[in-house]
């Protein structure tokens, strides 16, 4: 007979058309889709080989080609003891679960693990009987103590409330002068001053009272609007340009550039002599336009800044002078600082602190180091 590329040996009558045997490509060795299973048989042969496989695994010889050898043994298999190079092996039944021939054993939990599981659920049981635990329409329950975590937090403010009254009643009795020279007030108020900062000015000011971007730094020595005890009281108190308090304090730098007060070349001209005049400025000015600047700063700026530009604490205008600045210290920020206008917002404390709250607060301020 001529050659063929027919398989040799006797064909599956199912797999012939026509009388010829048919090729399935899935049971092919090479085919990608057939590789993992080939040599996950590959790997079984070899460990039969060398004497490690399952003992309800069948032998290599006993194995039907293509079959899977290491088959898990069923879920009801019992557990069986047999001895191996003079040690007891016990093997315990699998649950039939599979992967990659790693099989899942049916391991009980030991008991230790499950008498703290049950001692667990017996101490969850009782606490819903004792303490408030299922939830109501309007509350919870109870429970047999009567208690609630509500209750406890009202009874320890109640008692921190009551610790700190007869500090209260005299910070509030003294001037503002005495607080600091009084020992037990000033440590009061350095303490409690503190935790009122972190709750309420922290958010702006900063966790160290350093400031930020438009917020002023309260370290420095240099105010706004006073940094004196009364000075600092007042401003807490009343806030600054507060919408919600007719006393507190306000002052308006015009919008030089909104309202068409100056034109873009003057408010250029005026940003290059204010960084001429300030110190430790982030930008260089240029002289023939900082001195075109001072003739429009003399016009327009003096009446809040003073002639010298060191500034006015009365009308909250800040000193141009030194290295300090609240909203940049370059050309661009300079610019949009005389275009825009700043228009900077403290809200009132009165209507969220008590005068005693106010009192800590302006002390601890004070007492930061930049108090005048």
């Amino acid at each position: 007979m001529a050659d063929s590329d027919d398989p040799k040996g006797p064909a599956d009558p199912e797999n012939r058309i026509g009388g010829e045997p048919v090729k399935d490509p899935h049971t092919s060795p090479a085919s990608p889709e057939n590789r993992i299973d080939v040599e996950r048989q590959a790997v079984d042969r070899e460990a039969i080989a060398d004497g490690i496989r399952h003992p309800l695994t069948p032998a290599a010889d006993e194995a039907d080609e293509g079959a899977p050898l290491n088959v898990p043994p069923p879920r009801q298999a019992r557990k069986t003891v047999r001895s191996r190079a003079g040690q007891k092996v016990v093997e315990v039944q699998s649950t039939g679960h599979s992967w990659d021939g790693i099989e899942e054993y049916d391991n009980p939990l030991p008991r230790w693990w499950l008498w703290t599981f049950y001692a667990t659920v017996v101490w969850a049981f009782a606490y819903t009987i004792f303490y408030p635990a299922w939830p109501l329409v309007t509350r919870a329950t109870q429970g047999l103590l009567n208690t609630t975590t509500r209750a406890e937090v009202a009874a320890d403010i109640a008692a921190f409330n009551a610790q700190n009254a007869p500090f209260e009643d005299r910070l509030v009795q003294v001037s503002l002068q005495e607080i600091p020279t009084d020992p037990e007030l000033a440590n009061f108020t350095n303490n409690a001053g503190a935790a009122i900062f972190r709750t309420w000015c922290a958010q702006c000011h900063g966790s160290g009272a350093a400031g930020a971007r438009g917020y002023p730094n309260l370290l420095d020595n240099e105010w706004l609007w006073g940094g004196t005890l009364e000075d600092i009281h007042y401003t807490v108190s009343h806030g600054i340009r507060s919408p919600d308090d007719p006393d507190t304090r306000y002052s308006e730098m015009p919008r030089f550039g909104i309202d068409g007060l100056l034109e873009p070349e003057q408010i250029t001209q005026v940003a290059h002599f204010v960084l001429s005049i300030a110190d430790s400025p982030s930008s260089t000015p240029d002289p023939a336009l900082a001195a075109a600047g001072r003739v429009i700063f003399e016009e327009n700026c003096t009446a809040c800044h003073g002639e010298d530009a060191t500034g006015d604490e009365f009308q909250g205008a800040p000193n141009l002078t030194d290295a300090i600045w609240l909203y940049g210290s370059d050309l661009g920020s300079v610019e949009r600082l005389i275009h825009d206008g700043p228009f900077g917002v403290m809200p009132s404390w009165t209507s969220r602190l008590t005068e005693a709250e106010i009192r800590s607060v302006t002390a601890y301020v004070h007492g930061l180091g930049g108090g005048e």
